[in-house]
């Protein structure tokens, strides 16, 4: 298999996508953070000292999914038409799951930009709480759907 990220010296380069057709692209991440039940009590009834919790975090990975070809360098600097962000409680855990969606009508996908907005998201609710919990747990961040493109569809 040969990867799109090295040329035929095996250097880093960008992929060409100068000849791609343009085809409306929409990918979803998501992931989750697990934490003590005294954060998530913390988040669940506003009572943190740095704010509101889940509004930032919203704000922060949409930020981030546009900041993506910032600082993922492989990453084309791209035109976003949409970017959702939604968070999950999950009392059960307890924590939250983020989930990010972002789309364009374009020539290269938009996987990258959903994964950094969902990690984005979900760094800034630790940077939120650290000071409540130190042991909270990022993890599962995934590409769960992605559409469009000369690939295919993906559904995990």
């Amino acid at each position: 298999m040969n990867l799109t990220h090295l040329d035929e010296k095996d250097r880093p380069k960008m992929v060409d996508v100068s000849d791609k057709d343009l085809t409306t692209r929409v990918a979803v991440a998501s992931g989750i953070i697990e934490m003590s039940r005294d954060a998530f009590d913390a988040v669940v009834s506003e009572k943190t000292k740095k704010g509101p919790v889940i509004q930032t975090a919203v704000i922060a990975a949409i930020m981030g999914a546009k900041k993506t070809s910032d600082v993922i360098p492989m990453c084309h600097p791209l035109n976003l038409s949409g970017i959702n962000c939604d968070i999950d409680e999950l009392p059960e855990l307890p924590g939250f799951r983020l989930t990010t969606t972002a789309k364009l009508t374009g020539k290269t996908g938009v996987e990258m930009e959903a994964l950094t907005g969902t990690s984005i998201g979900l760094l800034t609710i630790y940077d939120m709480l650290k000071a409540i919990d130190k042991a909270m747990i990022i993890r599962d961040v995934q590409l769960e759907s992605k559409s469009g493109g000369k690939s295919g569809d993906f559904i995990r």
